[in-house]
């Protein structure tokens, strides 16, 4: 079985012609769980709806994507919080820090980000971050608070082995390794192979950044199993143990 830590499989603007057929074929390829995170309010309702038809399956992740982020920002955590005794959710997430286009809302980014961890500890759930461009900004954040309560996910690692080092000490956290690590010259692979196996968690980060061979293409779950192959390759291990470790490590973490 392999675990895929985090996928937007329900985003209907993605999936909307077929969605069943992208679920059957997750299934095809042997992924287990789905975890499946959320990004705004609009989202919630299309996340809701896909978990719903399948539970064991699927699970979701409540949270604020921080390229959402704009000025009516505590309003909708509000909202957002509102859900959290409705229903089970593995995580808060995805919640963090995102520089890459803009920083003008990089303020409010930090407030929703930490209002978000402290959320988290007080429900006793990991996090899954997304940080681009944002790693000083995410650290100094998640050092404000006590770091045995912090557990959860580096998403979409794309770092190097000292960046890994510095994530993993911040907390009890794992990393993300997707469809990046089978790029060229994207540099993760040397990182990978010096990640601890009981450090990684595997993911797609569907529809976006697709493995090779589909690189270029809209990303689904299924195409996990490239993602594996080439973490097998660079651990030098056969791919079954990967997926075995990697979702032994998504189950503890999320308590699947």
């Amino acid at each position: 079985m392999i675990i895929d830590t985090h996928s937007h499989i329900y985003m209907d603007e993605d999936y909307a012609d077929d969605k069943a057929e992208v679920v059957e074929r997750l299934k095809t390829a042997g992924v287990g769980k789905v975890i499946l995170p959320n990004v705004d309010l609009s989202t919630i309702p299309q996340m809701h709806a896909l978990a719903d038809t399948d539970t064991d399956l699927f699970s979701c992740a409540m949270g604020l994507h921080p390229t959402e982020v704009k000025e009516d920002w505590q309003n909708v955590l509000d909202e957002m919080f509102t859900y959290l005794p409705q229903r089970k959710y593995c995580a808060l997430g995805e919640i963090g820090i995102d520089l890459y286009w803009e920083d003008d809302f990089r303020d409010i980014q930090i407030k929703a980000f930490e209002q978000q961890v402290d959320v988290a500890i007080q429900n006793n759930l990991p996090i899954i971050i997304h940080q681009r461009k944002a790693l000083d900004e995410c650290t100094a954040s998640l050092k404000k608070f006590d770091k045995s309560k912090l557990h959860g996910v580096f998403h979409c690692f794309t770092g190097n082995i000292h960046e890994a080092e510095q994530m993993m000490k911040l907390g009890d956290f794992v990393l993300g390794i997707g469809g990046v690590v089978t790029f060229k010259n994207a540099g993760v692979a040397a990182a990978v192979k010096d990640i601890p196996l009981d450090r990684i968690v595997l993911e797609t980060d569907s529809p976006y950044l697709a493995p090779v061979p589909k690189r270029g293409q809209r990303n689904e779950t299924a195409f996990i199993t490239y993602t594996a192959a080439k973490v097998a390759e660079i651990k030098e291990m056969d791919v079954d143990a990967v997926a075995e470790a990697t979702s032994k490590n998504a189950m503890e973490m999320f308590g699947l």
